[in-house]
């Protein structure tokens, strides 16, 4: 079971490709196993919920792959940043389990390379060659061709990972991961305010935020209707691969956008509206405990010096 968490855990990774390069406050984060990871302007924090009870929180040097060379320019910056964020939230993502799941169920790196795999597999085979197949067989029966044929494709690539997160979500143990998750943007979005830092007053902002990579993910479909159209036709298996290859220029696009949006206010926010509502399923309500993780996650990540793990404030009293 502990496998199979951490490998739903891996698959939200990879599609929580999410825009961290805000232009006015460069502050973003993903949840992982019973913690939270954040990015600040020049430091990762992660803190992790220990099975005793009490917080472990590290973090190091934030070296952002668009500082240089061709990574800094639009479009290639938002592959860059899709590597970093993998490469970033795996490491984040193994040292969350070997701390949340405590010695006695303490994972091998066989186990873990084991997961990684099994969530490599899923996303290629439900949300790439799936809705490429089913959109053959679908697509006929609505008189579609060409380009509606692809928005087919996307529509159905969609409401397979609507799908998927709904079931998953039914799991105690991942609707904890979404629960910090909401914990996260909670605790960005008072940061954002410049609101205190104070468990209670964090639980009082919203759940949902405009860069959530959840909502990036919509952007990427929309994006992949256009530029899968390019690839062509072709058997299936020439299709499902042109996707995986096509798939970092579409994440470059779509990085833009949500870039876009950000500094488009309002106009932004009405864009967005759609693709935020799916944050409601992948968040939930976090208590004071876990909204706690968030905020000693970002505090992590604000510190000036680096750190090595170390014991976070005690648990607030209920």
């Amino acid at each position: 079971m502990k496998m199979l968490k951490i490998a739903n855990t891996v698959v939200l990774t990879l599609s929580n490709l999410l825009a961290l390069g805000a232009e006015r406050i460069p502050v973003g984060g993903q949840a992982v196993i019973e913690g939270v990871l954040m990015r600040g302007p020049r430091k990762w924090g992660l803190s992790v919920r220990r099975p005793e009870g009490d917080l472990w929180s590290t973090s190091w040097r934030n070296l952002p792959w668009t500082a240089a060379g061709i990574w800094k320019y639009p479009v290639f910056r938002g592959m860059a940043t899709m590597a970093e964020m993998l490469t970033v939230g795996m490491r984040a993502l193994s040292q969350s389990a070997q701390v949340a799941l405590g010695e006695e169920e303490k994972i091998t790196p066989r186990e873990m390379i084991l997961s990684v795999i099994v969530a490599l597999l899923a996303v290629v085979g439900l949300f790439v060659a799936f809705p490429v197949w089913l959109a053959d067989r679908v697509a006929p029966l609505l008189g579609a061709s060409g380009l509606l044929k692809h928005l087919v494709e996307g529509m159905v690539r969609a409401l397979v990972f609507i799908a998927y997160v709904g079931v998953i979500g039914l799991w105690k143990d991942m609707a904890r991961i979404f629960a910090y998750h909401g914990a996260e943007h909670k605790t960005i979005n008072a940061y954002e305010h410049d609101a205190s830092l104070v468990p209670e007053v964090v639980a009082r902002y919203s759940r949902i935020h405009q860069r959530c990579g959840t909502s990036f993910l919509l952007i990427v479909v929309a994006v992949s209707v256009v530029v899968f159209s390019l690839a062509g036709g072709g058997p299936l298996w020439w299709r499902a691969l042109s996707r995986v290859f096509l798939l970092p220029p579409v994440i470059g696009i779509s990085y833009e956008l949500i870039k876009w949006s950000c500094r488009a206010g309002r106009t932004g926010e009405l864009l967005m509206k759609p693709a935020l509502l799916l944050q409601y399923f992948t968040t939930r309500e976090p208590d004071l405990e876990q909204i706690a993780v968030g905020v000693a996650s970002l505090q992590a990540a604000l510190e000036e010096r680096e750190s090595s793990p170390v014991a976070a404030p005690e648990r607030p009293e209920e």
